[in-house]
């Protein structure tokens, strides 16, 4: 009898808040082989140790991977390809905040935006061989409404007239970089989301805790789910929030 293919899921930064929690959703999948990506190896190891010791039905590995080194990321791209060969889908979700707040606003800004803008669009095209190989890839770009250039000059809004603006321009660059994608591949059959999970707990800066409001991580990441079961693909190209849709 031959085995079913399982469908092969790449997280990036996986090893903590909505990438773990999302992780934990498609185990619950037995159809699922979850490839959780981390920059560190220790980390990583003990998020796919906690996930195992669960007992879901899914699989998974680990896979070292910092998307702002290309050299890392095309390791993890050789990688995949000698253990598996293909790639179903790639959730973009690696990112950091702020950056060291003791440094030169150049640096920062430069910092984030190498991981959280150039680095989703590096690991896309490292993997672009691989996710061809697929007869249902999906490509899942998680962004903040923080880089909605509408948002930011809403006054309505809690992002108008922020400080700290490293962020959201490096989010509104992930934006771009999505919406490239969709006109890049969109007539090829690619099914590729913009989703921004809310403001959920991680590790993304210290006010992302349940005691100032975040959300469980959990419940940003399970829409996410849907969108790589096939289930919303008639949304793949809009910018989703895990209550609607939010302007570009």
């Amino acid at each position: 009898m031959t085995r079913a293919r399982k469908m092969t899921v790449l997280i990036t930064g996986a090893n903590s808040g909505v990438g773990f929690a999302l992780a934990a959703e498609l185990l619950g999948d037995n159809s699922k082989h979850v490839l959780l990506g981390s920059r560190s190896i220790d980390k990583g190891t003990a998020a796919v140790e906690d996930l195992k010791s669960r007992n879901l039905p899914g699989s998974i590995e680990l896979l070292q991977i910092d998307v702002s080194d290309e050299t890392s990321i095309a390791t993890a791209a050789r990688t995949v390809e000698h253990t598996h060969g293909y790639l179903d889908a790639l959730v973009n979700n690696a990112a950091i905040g702020y950056g060291d707040t003791s440094d030169t606003m150049f640096n920062r800004l430069n910092t984030v935006f190498r991981t959280n803008a150039a680095g989703a669009y590096a690991t896309v095209e490292a993997f672009e061989h691989l996710l061809r190989k697929s007869p249902t890839l999906r490509i899942v770009n998680v962004t903040s409404g923080a880089g909605s250039l509408s948002r930011c000059l809403d006054a309505r809004t809690p992002y108008y007239k922020h400080r700290e603006p490293q962020y959201r321009v490096s989010k509104a660059a992930m934006n771009m970089v999505a919406a490239c994608q969709v006109a890049e591949f969109h007539d090829q059959g690619w099914k590729v989301f913009l989703y921004s999970p809310g403001f959920c707990e991680s590790n993304l800066g210290p006010q992302n805790k349940l005691v100032n409001g975040a959300m469980p991580a959990s419940e940003g990441a399970r829409p996410m789910v849907a969108m790589l079961n096939g289930e919303r693909d008639d949304e793949a190209g809009l910018f989703l929030h895990y209550g609607g849709v939010y302007p570009w």
